[in-house]
């Protein structure tokens, strides 16, 4: 856009971003450029982050600590028995942000999408059962509950329906998944059909 190679390949660089398109690449671009301190910052920023962030070796979320293992499978309040889980490290975060749980999680780094090369085997679904196994272990009488909450599409659904069929024959895992429906303080006008029809099928007693 510059025709100068290395502005030209930062903007395609932040353009690739989520959310950020070659506009707004241009202008972060713009910034980075006027205001040499945060450029440095930035890069201080990214350098540490690549030097400390790595995956829980449990649940497979970030963490920094040195041990490999983050403070969401370490805190002891949390219960053992209920195990939440999700897509993303973002989702995490989101659930946290409830308020609401206080059991574990399990990150699957990813759905099942074929189309896209994202079958079980790239996912963290073995990781998840043999997690589910050394806890049975541990205590045979107990239960475990497994939370799914993934994305309400087609590839959420169906890594669901896999995860569900996968724990089907173990009698001491139950597997639920999050309610949908009509989001608080909606109008139904404004609600799709697909959502409305969960809302419907999913509706309780007063």
């Amino acid at each position: 856009m510059f025709n100068i190679p290395a502005l030209d390949k930062l903007i395609h660089e932040l353009s690739l971003l989520p959310g950020i398109g070659p506009k707004t690449a241009q202008r972060l671009v713009h910034h980075i450029l006027r205001e040499r301190q945060y450029s440095e910052n930035l890069r201080e920023a990214l350098s540490a982050v690549e030097d400390s962030i790595k995956l829980c070796s449990s649940c497979f979320s970030y963490t920094d600590d040195s041990r490999g293992i983050c403070h969401y499978c370490t805190t002891p309040k949390r219960r053992d028995d209920v195990i939440c889980v999700v897509e993303t490290p973002e989702s995490v975060m989101q659930i946290e942000a409830s308020g609401s749980y206080n059991g574990r999680f399990h990150v699957l780094h990813g759905a099942i999408s074929p189309l896209h090369g994202l079958t079980p085997d790239k996912l963290k679904i073995k990781e998840l059962s043999l997690r589910i196994d050394l806890l049975l272990e541990k205590a045979p009488q107990s239960k475990v509950e497994v939370i799914l909450a993934l994305d309400a599409d087609l590839e959420g659904d169906t890594t669901m329906l896999y995860l569900a069929k996968l724990f089907a024959e173990t009698p001491q895992v139950t597997v639920s998944r999050l309610a949908q429906g009509v989001p608080i303080g909606s109008h139904l006008d404004f609600v799709d059909h697909r959502t409305l029809g969960r809302a419907l099928e999913n509706r309780v007693r007063l």
